[in-house]
């Protein structure tokens, strides 16, 4: 499998997790800004969440992690939080701006 392949099967994975308080999956959301397939199939995921007094600021991260970690492809997975660039309205996709009645 290559890499590409391999961060597809990741996205898919990625898009079964929610924010328990919108009902979105986080990559519409556009919480997921990076994920790298290094050597021998280890996983880096750069997210955010959409504020830092998120009450799920611990769990979601912990999903990814563990879903993706889950993935018989996968070696080792990294995800980090991060806060720059902040996450905003505009970084939602289409299909999250019409769940939630934006369009």
């Amino acid at each position: 499998m290559d890499s590409d392949e391999l961060r597809n099967k990741v996205i898919e994975v990625i898009k079964t997790i929610y924010d328990p308080e919108i009902p979105v999956d986080i990559w519409e959301l556009g919480l997921i800004y990076s994920i790298d397939i290094l050597p021998i199939n280890n996983v880096q995921i750069t997210m955010t969440l959409t504020a830092p007094s998120c009450p799920s600021a611990q769990d979601i991260p912990a999903e990814v992690e563990q879903k993706v970690k889950a993935m018989e492809e996968v070696g080792e997975v990294s995800v980090e939080v991060v806060w720059d660039p902040a996450w905003d309205r505009s970084m939602m996709s289409e299909t999250a701006m019409v769940e939630l009645g934006f369009m």
